[in-house]
C-alpha cells in the first residue's frame, strides 16, 4: 500500500480515539501532558478524540460505548505493567501499544536487563534487591558488599518505573543510604547499579505497518549533569541534540540496540530505548519504555521529526493500524 493509499484509508475509517491519560502513579501529570499532545495532533487531522483517565466508570464506558481504537498515553504502573492492556483484550478494544507479555518484560528492568545481555548487548553490572533484604540481612554490611563488588560510583533506581524517580547517582556508600532510602519510597526492589560515564540517548522505535525502525538518536545533555525529573520535563533545564552529535558508527550501534530491545522484549507500534555511551565508545543499554513521553520537551517526537515524519501523522498511523488489528 503506497503512502497516498495508506492516508486515503486513514481518513476514511478512522472515526472516534479515546486517549487514556492520568492514572494514579507519580507520573501522573506527565501522562496528562503526553496525552493532551496526541489528542491535539488527531484533532488536527480530522479525528474525533475524547480523553479519559484510569478510574470506575472506564470499564463501563468500553463496554457501553466502546471507541473504534485505544490510545494508552499513561506512565507508570497499570499504564506500563500490562494490567490496562489486559483489560482492554478482555473487552475486545483494539489499542496501541505494546501487549500485556511485553509490557510486563519491558517495566520489569532487571528482566529487560538479562534478555538484552543473553542477545549480547552490553548492560551495566548491578544487582536488584528489595527492601526486605537490606532490613534481614543488615544494611550496612550489604552496603559495604555492595560498593566492593560493582565499585564506586553507583546509580540507583527503582526496579520498575520511570520519570526518573527515586533514581540517583551515588557516590560513597553514605550517599548509598539516602539514595536506596528514596528508591524504596518508589518501589520495594531497588536496582543498584555500575554508573556508567559518558553520553547518554534516547532511541525512539516506530512502526506503523511496514516493520519497526529506530528514530535518530536524541542525545541529552541535562544542566546538572542528571538527567531527573526537572531535567526531563522543565523546559530549558536540559539540551538536546537530534541528530546525536557522535559518529556515524556509533549512532549505528545505539539504533542496533533499541531495535534489539524491541524485538526481543516483543513490543509492537512504539517504543523508546535509553542507552550510554561510554568513554569507550562502548553503547550500554539502561531500559525500555513501552509508553515513551510525547510532550513537548519529551525525546520521541523530537526523533520523529528529525526522521522527516509529522508528528501528527505518525499517531493516527499507529491509531488506524490498530483499528485494522481489532
Amino acid at each position: 500500500m503506497t503512502a497516498a493509499q495508506k492516508e486515503v484509508r486513514a481518513v476514511a475509517d478512522l472515526d472516534r480515539v479515546l486517549v487514556l491519560a492520568g492514572g494514579l502513579s507519580p507520573e501522573h501529570e506527565v501522562s496528562v501532558h503526553s496525552g493532551r499532545g496526541v489528542a491535539e495532533a488527531l484533532r488536527r487531522l480530522g479525528v474525533e478524540v475524547q480523553v479519559a483517565d484510569v478510574d470506575s466508570t472506564l470499564l463501563d464506558r468500553l463496554v457501553q460505548d466502546p471507541p473504534q481504537v485505544v490510545f494508552p498515553v499513561l506512565h507508570g504502573a497499570a499504564g506500563e505493567d500490562g494490567a490496562i492492556r489486559e483489560v482492554l483484550e478482555l473487552v475486545g478494544v483494539p489499542y496501541v501499544g505494546a501487549r500485556p507479555g511485553g509490557c510486563r518484560l519491558a517495566y520489569s528492568k532487571p528482566a529487560a536487563k538479562a534478555l538484552l545481555a543473553a542477545e549480547g548487548v552490553r548492560v551495566p553490572r548491578g544487582a536488584a534487591l528489595p527492601k526486605s533484604a537490606f532490613h534481614d540481612l543488615g544494611a550496612p554490611a550489604l552496603m559495604d558488599r555492595l560498593a566492593d563488588r560493582l565499585g564506586l560510583p553507583l546509580f540507583v533506581k527503582p526496579d520498575r518505573g520511570g520519570s526518573a524517580f527515586g533514581a540517583a547517582p551515588v557516590g560513597s556508600v553514605q550517599e548509598l543510604s539516602a539514595a536506596l532510602v528514596s528508591c524504596f519510597a518508589y518501589s520495594d526492589s531497588a536496582l543498584v547499579e555500575e554508573q556508567v560515564q559518558g553520553t547518554e540517548l534516547a532511541v525512539g522505535v516506530l512502526d506503523t505497518g511496514d516493520g519497526p525502525v529506530a528514530l535518530p538518536p536524541v542525545e541529552i545533555v541535562p544542566d546538572g549533569g542528571v538527567y531527573d525529573y526537572a531535567a526531563r520535563y522543565t523546559a530549558g533545564r536540559t539540551e538536546f541534540f537530534c541528530p546525536a552529535r557522535l559518529d556515524p558508527a556509533t549512532v549505528a550501534e545505539a539504533t542496533e540496540v533499541a531495535l534489539t530491545a524491541h524485538r526481543v522484549l516483543g513490543l509492537r507500534d512504539l517504543s523508546r530505548t535509553d542507552v550510554i555511551v561510554g568513554t569507550d565508545g562502548r553503547v550500554t543499554f539502561l531500559e525500555t519504555n513501552v509508553a515513551p513521553g510525547l510532550t513537548e520537551t519529551s525525546t520521541f517526537p523530537m526523533g520523529a521529526a528529525a526522521a522527516g515524519l509529522d508528528f501528527a501523522v505518525a499517531c493516527r498511523e499507529l491509531a488506524h493500524q490498530a483499528l485494522l488489528r481489532g
